[in-house]
């Protein structure tokens, strides 16, 4: 990548719906040059997709949270296998430190969410949870 592409992909960033030709005046490029580029990207998997982001009118009936999960020895792929299979898991990642998986989830309601706790904490291989609600967003990076 060259610091064409990085503009490149900030403007995406931008609004992953701009147009081709929009790009390549932006860039000052040639509209088969942004276009090829965009394959390039796209096809080395540096571009894995454009995707629908939701605004918060949207995400308004949802209560988010993230949960920091301590597991057993060696129980995480049996963990995020069942976590795969619940739809209120949005998230998961791995971690270093006191939790082993870092998860976001989304319910519509507190008592759904706290269904979906213990059902998280009924895996076997979970050691222990600590679950912090989301109250508000104040920084939302594209991406």
């Amino acid at each position: 990548m060259d610091e064409t592409d990085r503009r490149l992909i900030a403007r995406l960033g931008e609004n992953a719906r701009i147009p081709v030709a929009t790009l390549a005046r932006d860039l000052d490029l040639a509209r088969s040059t942004v276009q090829a580029r965009l394959e390039r990207l796209e096809r080395t998997g540096v571009i894995a997709g454009y995707a629908l982001r939701l605004g918060d009118a949207a995400k308004a009936d949802q209560i988010r949270a993230t949960v920091l999960l301590a597991l057993e020895p060696r129980a995480t792929a049996a963990v995020i296998a069942r976590l795969d299979r619940m739809p209120e898991v949005e998230a998961a990642h791995t971690a270093s430190g006191r939790a082993d998986l870092v998860l976001t989830l989304a319910a519509p309601t507190t008592a759904a969410l706290d269904r979906a706790l213990d059902r998280i904490g009924e895996i076997d291989g979970v050691k222990g949870s600590e679950t912090l609600i989301h109250l508000s967003t104040k920084i939302q990076r594209p991406g």
